[in-house]
């Protein structure tokens, strides 16, 4: 009985392999069918005559799905030179083939996709859409070791089949509740949605495209297609390199790796933290002051033990807000004046950066860090009425004016308690740099400081998915290089909200913000760099893709 079962399943699965390779895939190319034969091992490879296999086929079908043997044949049991061969067939021998052609028709379901027909394309962007998660848990992914196991492939991948492409977009509404109309009108560095005339903006459009195409380079390119041209009215989303560099590996465990091209410059754990992640809708000015655009074109090495490389990505997989893996020691050179500007002088900066993320007994995870820079930037000009008064004139110490580099460094600290379910981040960084003197002519070496304090909670729920109630303060004071002029400027602020994600592709942010900040836009006519105080209203909807 258990010999007939076999048979049995033996030509289900036999007659889909037969129907899928003799009916799709060969006749469809005009190639000779592959024939499987549920008795003679040897035609497995060598397929019969097709009126042989119609001779054949009856009485085995008749025998295997009935049990029973069709008039003018024989019995399963005694088996003989009617079905297959010349002479009657042992029932060790009848086992032993029966073994060898399961053993074949599992290799052919195997190269067959196991028989199954193609999922429809409907099905195919469901089951590519349940698998989407933040771009960042991707990444971390990407640049973890990887077990010996998972790297044994029979015919290794192509480098551009190794390669992942994915993506996010954050679409924006900002309102100014509330002002006051004797000061500077509302404006904030990183979302140029808010000022008057404003409302809806595409704050980001990213695509990403990264993998690790041999044991020893990854590659990662992220364009933005939201970028504009500051000040204009219709230079607006167009393509901008955010990131385009390689890692290289010095051994397949990851430890050790040098980043070349522009990428994320190792300063302030807030700035490293990617836009998808981070729960507040922008860093805070106080370390995101330090790098335009948080990125930079130079060389990095990077030190990340294999402890280290789990954790990080331990605190993205759990959806604890992680920062990612830029090592737990690194150090490097960059040009120095930002991302999306052209270098100004021989002078480079140098950064280097410690962080130390452990686990306690309880597994909260914890990470604290030590970071800083040092160099020369060269400040980009704009004119400007000192003070309100006089001709515009461009400020004396500026890169129109002759000057191609003032001193230009800081440290800063690193604490960040992960939400487990209550969290807890905090930065703070002090330095010199270039700003704006107080009479607003002449840029000058100035000192800042500034940071941040945040508490956030984790609330995941059995059906709404998961929310992120926060609260954080704000401050700085200091001159804003990467602004015209480098204005110097004061900072303090309050800001509470939701974070709310509804699954892994989509994510709401609504924030409100009460402010007191300088207002950074250079003006021709009039005072410059006035305070702005007052409300704002802020939502974000996020899409990962």
């Amino acid at each position: 009985m258990l010999l007939l079962t076999r048979l049995r399943h033996l030509a289900y699965g036999a007659m889909g392999v037969w129907m899928s390779t003799v009916v799709s895939s060969p006749l469809a190319r005009g190639e000779e069918p592959v024939v499987l034969s549920l008795f003679d091992v040897p035609l497995l490879d060598d397929a019969p005559p097709a009126d042989d296999i119609a001779g054949t086929a009856a009485p085995i079908a008749g025998n295997v799905l009935t049990g029973g043997a069709p008039a003018g044949t024989q019995p399963v049991s005694s088996v003989s030179a009617g079905v297959v061969g010349t002479g009657p067939v042992s029932n060790d021998e009848l086992l032993r083939r029966l073994e060898a052609t399961e053993s074949r028709l599992a290799e052919l379901q195997t190269q067959q996709g196991t028989g199954e027909p193609e999922p429809s394309m409907m099905a195919a962007l469901q089951d590519r859409w349940q698998q989407v998660r933040d771009p960042s848990i991707i990444t971390v992914d990407q640049q973890t070791r990887k077990p010996a196991s998972a790297t044994s492939e029979k015919e290794p991948k192509k480098w551009f089949e190794r390669l992942s492409v994915r993506g996010y977009a954050q679409f924006r509404f900002n309102a100014t509740l509330d002002e006051n109309e004797n000061l500077a009108p509302a404006q904030h560095v990183g979302d140029r949605s808010i000022g008057d005339n404003q409302s809806f903006l595409i704050r980001r459009a990213r695509v990403i495209i990264s993998g690790d195409v041999s044991d020893h380079m990854y590659v990662y390119l992220q364009p933005d297609f939201a970028s504009s041209v500051p000040g204009s009215p219709d230079a607006n989303q167009f393509a901008q390199i955010r990131d385009w560099y390689a890692d290289l590996y010095i051994d397949k465990t990851k430890v050790h790796r040098v980043r070349l091209g522009q990428s994320k410059v190792p300063f302030g754990w807030e700035n490293l933290q990617s836009s998808s992640n981070r729960i507040p809708l922008d860093r805070s000015d106080s370390l995101n002051s330090s790098v335009r655009n948080e990125r930079d074109l130079g060389v990095f090495y990077y030190w990340t033990p294999e402890e280290a490389q789990d954790l990080f990505k331990y605190v993205l997989d759990e959806g604890l807000k992680g920062s990612g893996n830029y090592g737990v020691f690194g150090v490097g050179v960059y040009n120095g004046q930002g991302g999306s500007f052209t270098e100004q002088n021989d002078d480079v900066h140098v950064v280097a950066r410690l962080a130390y993320p452990f686990q306690l007994p309880s597994s909260q995870v914890v990470e604290v860090g030590l970071q800083g820079y040092t160099g020369r930037y060269a400040v980009l000009s704009s004119p400007i009425q000192p003070l309100g008064v006089g001709p515009a004139t461009r400020p004396l110490g500026t890169l129109e004016t002759g000057n191609r580099g003032i001193r230009d460094e800081r440290i800063g600290a690193t604490f960040v308690w992960y939400p487990q379910p209550l969290g807890f981040q905090a930065e703070w960084n002090v330095g010199n740099g270039p700003g704006l003197n107080d009479a607003q002519t002449a840029v000058v070496e100035r000192s800042l400081t500034g940071g941040y304090a945040m508490v956030m909670y984790r609330l995941p729920t059995k059906h709404q998915g998961v929310l992120f109630p926060f609260a954080r303060w704000n401050y700085y004071e200091g001159g804003y290089k990467a602004e015209r002029n480098a204005p110097y400027s004061r900072i303090n602020e309050f800001e509470t909200g939701l974070e709310w994600q509804f699954n892994p592709q989509m994510e709401l942010v609504t924030q409100y913000t009460i402010t007191d900040r300088t207002n950074t836009t250079a003006l021709a006519a009039g005072e410059s760099y006035g305070q702005f105080e007052g409300q704002l209203l802020r939502m974000q909807f996020q899409i990962n893709y």
